[in-house]
């Protein structure tokens, strides 16, 4: 007679992390299922999705009249001291990377169609200015294309263009003194690597739109065929 072997369920690395350093949902603050990741599914789905009219009006008001800029898109609508803020905040003071890697990727689950119709050759991340970055440590753009980039298919690059002026907080300022603010804000860095190409201009979170038309702006006139623009979250 056989006797059967007695087998135990080998618990996952992540089950195993988690008991000694367990994650925690930057927003709702409880801690993270093995199978969750950046944030929890419960805040995730609390995020409020920019709906197709929004996202036509943002871009007739921000982007339509300078021509830099030939479509845009953008996953939610950013809601003060809701779930998104936490969420970008920990990303950008909290070193969240993870969590910035899922908004991009939850930025391709939402808006797939219209990111694969603009034929876009290479995503690239608004570049912070080197002190600033400095400052910070690191770019959170970079890591929400990241996640994009991964969903997508699409490759991101970064050093293509640079931030030359260091400009002051937008925060407190007019539509057109931000305008004027990130005007010569940008430099093109090898062109000969954009030429003829389709770019994506990734943000975590769009204003104004004064920073991603200068990007446009620069890379045209550096020979670009075509400026898109994306974000988490729309901004009033």
């Amino acid at each position: 007679m056989k006797i059967p072997l007695l087998t135990h369920k080998v618990p996952s690395p992540t089950a195993i992390a988690d008991f000694f350093l367990p994650r925690y949902c930057p927003s709702c603050k409880s801690k993270l299922g093995i199978n969750e990741s950046g944030y929890c599914n419960n805040c995730g789905n609390k995020l409020k999705i920019a709906d197709q009219e929004r996202i036509k009006n943002e871009f007739e008001r921000k982007f339509k009249n300078s021509n830099y800029i030939s479509g845009f898109t953008a996953a939610f609508i950013f809601e003060k001291d809701k779930e998104i803020q936490s969420i970008i905040h920990s990303l950008k003071y909290e070193m969240k990377f993870i969590a910035g890697k899922k908004l991009g990727n939850q930025l391709c689950r939402i808006r797939r169609s219209v990111l694969e119709e603009w034929g876009i050759d290479i995503i690239i991340p608004v570049p912070l200015h080197h002190l600033k970055k400095a400052e910070r440590g690191f770019n959170q753009s970079y890591f929400i294309s990241k996640g994009l980039s991964s969903a997508l298919g699409v490759k991101m690059k970064t050093g293509l263009i640079k931030r030359i002026k260091f400009t002051k907080s937008q925060t407190a300022l007019t539509l057109k003194e931000r305008a004027e603010n990130v005007s010569g804000a940008f430099k093109v860095r090898r062109k000969n690597k954009i030429r003829n190409k389709n770019l994506l201009i990734l943000d975590d979170v769009i204003t104004t739109g004064a920073t991603t038309n200068e990007c446009g702006k620069v890379l045209l006139e550096a020979g670009t065929n075509k400026v898109f623009a994306a974000s988490v979250a729309i901004a009033d």
